[in-house]
């Protein structure tokens, strides 16, 4: 299975309705598309008034396609919003995704979306497997997309629609998307008394639903249908066991108590307060970005595997994630970052990677001599751009915090959530928590002489945006103590690494004015970081007793209420803080997550209790 996926071959009808050709359907008539969408699926589900009053309605389709259906409920959303602050989300799957300029041929069909379509095509995604998290801030939309085949992802997916809109080509020409097997999973991702609308009549479909638990009813058909489906979840499948501490708390949390001033807790604040939450942070330095995000340049690249896997996709949906949040923002750069490869096995390693590419041509190429180039990676400038991750979130700085996991307090004061995204502070409140320090030393310098933004890398790196210069950067074993100011030994390291990359500034790096900064960066065992609720391990010895024998584990996870952690991003916090901060939130609120399961267990804190039970 090649790692990117294939767009389908389009043709164009007489009356310019796109037509996919390897299913030999349409996607929508271009008559009448848009109206069948709203009275299919709108009005099927009985949208607009089964969202009246609610703070956040979920809904599921089965196929993206166009965008079409997209659009429509998100104008109809527009209309008639619940409350200023209400939250749509609307969950899809395409395992074919349109090329841009397919979907706007298709989309210039319905000027009357115009507004709506532009904003969707300005984030069109590429055709990376995987889940993309596409927000529309101001009007309270957004959009988790999963790529990849629907029999693949959405057993993978976390969330319980509201609304259904059971969609994509005729169940003749598409029995894949129609089959038996997708009914339970359907059931399994929906609220009970779930509503779902969809154009077809066939007798399987309506056997697979009744069989699911839904009542079905057929109704009035649009145009040249006579009939449609609507249906309702009468009788939801019991949850099945959650022993990675993924379910979302009973009730959403309103008050949060984020531990640390950096990316991890800056990109949780920001995506807490996009849910309407109340993000209070809580550091004991005098300002934000004191620690390990706080070097005046960083790397935005991404870390490619010449094999797909899980963890593999993962890294992907990370990155894509943090380019995502940080694109536009004046304290992100747009650069190309050449990647050099260090020694023979790392040659062959790209090679394989280019034959089989995780990233499309408009990310990656290779260049001659065996590298890589990274197209539309970033050069950030953390401390500003913490600050503006920061701006909707009530800041206590300079004074440590005392906190009582029993009372879910932080200095005396109560909270219903408490998130651990202090580093390798994490560890010195939850003890049981797999996390090493690493120490991290930069060296930078400031010149005359402005340049664009620029990057090299191979095994080490070299930045230079406007009159700054930064190279690095170490990585080594630590324990609590070390200089702030770095050392005369990774000085030199840092330097000769700056010199295998012979950028064209590294005159500069011998200088008089270079200054160093070191600090902690927290990693685990496994090189993955720590997403999402803090375990009980003692009460998971005794839960997950037979897990020693080899058995599954089958039981809920014993957790500290309202404690999570956010951290072990190693030397990538810029990587990670954003996708691990869009988990959290969605969690907490019990909104769709955006990941799949393999992905969020490879994070769970839980995995490595899991792991020692498993090793007896």
């Amino acid at each position: 299975m090649a790692r990117l996926l294939t767009f389908p071959r389009i043709k164009w009808s007489a009356d310019g309705a796109p037509v996919a050709e390897g299913h030999d359907d349409v996607y929508f008539s271009a008559q009448d598309g848009l109206a069948e969408s709203r009275a299919v699926f709108l009005k099927g589900c009985g949208l607009p008034e089964a969202w009246a009053g609610r703070a956040q309605f979920t809904v599921a389709e089965t196929g993206f396609g166009t965008g079409l259906n997209f659009l429509a409920i998100w104008q109809l959303w527009s209309a008639h919003r619940p409350s200023p602050d209400a939250q749509l989300t609307f969950v899809s799957f395409e395992g074919f995704p349109l090329q841009a300029e397919d979907a706007r041929r298709a989309l210039a069909a319905w000027p009357q979306l115009a507004a709506e379509a532009g904003a969707l095509l300005a984030q069109w995604p590429g055709p990376v497997r995987g889940v993309r998290n596409i927000v529309f801030p101001g009007a309270g939309v957004r959009l988790v997309l999963h790529l990849g085949d629907i029999r693949d992802c959405l057993p993978q997916s976390a969330f319980r629609a509201d609304a259904w809109f059971l969609d994509g080509f005729s169940p003749a020409k598409n029995e894949d998307m129609w089959g038996a097997w997708i009914y339970p999973e359907i059931a399994a991702r929906s609220q009970p008394g779930a509503v779902l609308g969809t154009f077809t009549v066939a007798g399987a479909v309506r056997r697979g639903l009744s069989e699911a638990g839904f009542s079905v009813t057929k109704a009035e058909g649009h145009g040249r249908k006579r009939e449609r489906l609507e249906a309702r979840l009468e009788s939801p499948p019991a949850p099945a066991p959650d022993p990675y501490g993924l379910r979302s708390p009973a009730s959403p949390p309103r008050r949060v108590a984020i531990l640390g001033a950096g990316i991890a807790g800056a990109a949780i604040a920001h995506a807490l307060t996009r849910y309407g939450f109340a993000a209070h942070i809580f550091d004991p330095a005098p300002a934000p970005a004191s620690g390990a995000s706080g070097n005046p340049l960083a790397l935005l690249m991404p870390r490619l595997d010449a094999g797909a896997t899980a963890e593999a996709g993962l890294l992907i949906d990370a990155y894509l994630a943090a380019r995502e949040l940080y694109r536009g923002m004046p304290e992100a750069e747009v650069s190309d970052v050449l990647q050099s490869p260090r020694n023979a096995p790392e040659v062959t390693r790209f090679e394989k990677l280019l034959a089989d590419p995780p990233l499309p041509l408009e990310d990656l190429e290779a260049v001659r001599g065996g590298g890589l180039l990274h197209k539309r990676a970033l050069i950030l400038r953390p401390p500003g751009l913490i600050a503006r991750l920061l701006a909707g979130a009530s800041c206590h700085f300079g004074a440590p915090a005392h906190i009582s996991f029993e009372k879910r307090s932080v200095n005396g004061e109560a909270f219903d959530a408490i998130i651990l995204a202090n580093g390798m502070n994490a560890a010195h409140l939850a003890p049981h928590l797999p996390l090493e320090a690493r120490l991290g030393q930069v060296d930078f310098v400031a010149q005359d002489v402005t340049a664009p933004p620029s990057a090299l890398a191979s095994g080490t790196y070299a930045l230079a945006a406007g009159s700054d210069r930064l190279w690095g950067a170490t990585f080594e074993p630590s324990g609590p103590d070390y200089a702030a100011d770095g050392t005369l030994a990774a000085r030199d390291e840092n330097l000769a690494g700056l010199k295998r990359l012979s950028p064209w500034w590294v005159r500069d790096a011998e200088g008089e004015d270079v200054q160093s900064r070191a600090s902690l960066r927290a990693t685990t065992p496994d090189r993955l970081p720590l997403i999402g609720a803090v375990p009980d391990p003692a009460a998971a010895v005794t839960r997950f007793a037979d897990v020693k024998k080899g058995r599954a584990a089958d039981a809920d996870a014993p957790l500290l209420a309202g404690i999570y952690v956010a951290s072990g991003y190693g030397a990538r916090g810029f990587t990670w803080a954003p996708w691990a901060a869009e988990l959290i939130a969605a969690q907490l609120a019990g909104a769709p997550v955006p990941a799949s399961l393999a992905s969020r267990q490879a994070v769970s804190p839980m995995r490595f209790v899991l792991r020692a039970l498993r090793r007896g």
